[in-house]
């Protein structure tokens, strides 16, 4: 049984610019899985696909979270990318 995929993009295909594009990105996904008619090879490209958008928000979410907690204690930190 094949594991699992990880988050990183398959090779040959860029990260997001940034957070914006990967959300219009991934509603663009989900609308083309939900209207079911991609081939089943191409669905599970784009689940895959879909996987590592979520995660690329997930992450810039939580370091602007982490940066905003700094912000409340006062103390400006300088931005983090992950």
């Amino acid at each position: 049984m094949p594991k699992p995929s990880t988050a990183a993009p398959p090779s040959g295909v860029a990260a997001p610019a940034n957070y914006e594009v990967a959300l219009q990105e991934l509603e663009a996904l989900i609308a083309r899985m939900d209207a079911g008619d991609l081939p089943l090879d191409e669905l599970l490209v784009s689940y895959q696909r879909g996987a590592a958008l979520l995660q690329f928000c997930r992450d810039k979410l939580q370091a602007i979270e982490d940066q905003v907690k700094v912000l409340e204690d006062g103390v400006l930190k300088p931005w983090k990318t992950p």
